[in-house]
């Protein structure tokens, strides 16, 4: 197949399962929301490293609890315990922390973590809690809680709601030169900001780093990419074409796998054109997620 002379290769991404929360930030100014969904999403661009996988999720919100303007964001960790862990560090130092925020909870579910229920004592015992008159999530009751903070109260959920997502789709964007590679993975990354329920966790979305499972040295669990890597193919078994200078990897987060699909044949079509050599995607052989999103046919469904 091939979409404005660009190659799709006959392969498929490997995504997995993870725990995701969603959560909306409402502050006096989108800006201030902004400020705050970018803090509590800092340095969370893969579990790898850093505990959790973590964006703002785009559009924005139409309507948020308290009518004030806001954001969403998507946190994906590999249990519901180290989801809760993360919520709370992060709502706790990121969002109560910025000038006149609030954080709700966007995912009912019957499984939830303590987010606001920790956070309250904060509150040095004059917290107050207040359950919203007939708003039920999964069968019980809304619970907010105003904390007292220096501008006045910071209001948070009592609990947030986990379920099942999908993380780890991906496509690899190879292209003639770092330029033009550079300039077609930020295509697909606007793309893939207008698509609901998914993130791009990366910063800009874009991984220059991409791994592979393993390494040489015992104690690393993964390492470069070397058949990607330019600079080595001719020193290890290149995945490179000659003509191919450049490569960058576009990973999705998402609710659903179908909202990963989404994602992925939105931003690969946007990525495709001059200079582009092929997309092709990571996968390690099925060995480490159960969900194989093969490009052929996501983009033939179409």
């Amino acid at each position: 197949m091939e979409i404005g002379g660009t190659l799709i290769e006959e392969t498929y991404a490997e995504a997995f399962t993870m725990r995701v929360a969603r959560v909306v930030i409402t502050a006096e100014s989108r800006r201030w929301a902004t400020i705050a969904g970018q803090a509590m999403t800092g340095f969370a661009t893969s579990v790898i490293g850093c505990g959790c996988e973590a964006g703002l999720e785009g559009p924005q919100p139409g309507r948020t609890p308290d009518a004030r303007p806001g954001v969403r964001a998507l946190l994906f960790a590999r249990s519901a315990e180290a989801l809760e862990d993360q919520l709370m560090r992060r709502v706790g130092q990121c969002v109560m922390t910025a000038a006149t925020t609030a954080c709700y909870d966007d995912l009912p579910s019957e499984e939830t973590v303590r987010v606001g229920d920790l956070l309250r004592f904060f509150g040095d015992g004059h917290q107050v809690s207040k359950v919203l008159d007939g708003a039920l999530v999964s069968g019980r009751p809304r619970r907010l809680w105003r904390v007292p903070v220096m501008d006045g109260e910071f209001v948070v959920e009592g609990r947030f709601g986990v379920r099942k997502g999908v993380a780890g789709g991906n496509f690899l964007v190879l292209g003639e030169t770092p330029e033009a590679t550079l300039e077609a993975a930020e295509r697909a990354v606007a793309a893939i900001r207008q698509v609901p329920c998914v993130i791009a966790p990366f910063p800009g979305g874009i991984v220059r780093s991409g791994s592979k499972v393993g390494s040489r040295y015992r104690k690393l669990t993964a390492s470069t990419n070397t058949p990607y890597c330019p600079t080595l193919r001719r020193s290890v078994e290149t995945a490179l074409p000659r003509d191919v200078h450049a490569t960058l990897e576009i990973v999705i987060d998402g609710l659903t796998l179908e909202d990963v699909e989404r994602a992925m044949a939105a931003g690969i079509r946007a990525a495709c054109g001059r200079g582009i050599v092929r997309i092709s995607a990571g996968n390690y052989g099925g060995k480490l997620g159960k969900h194989l999103i093969h490009l052929m046919s996501l983009l033939g469904r179409e």
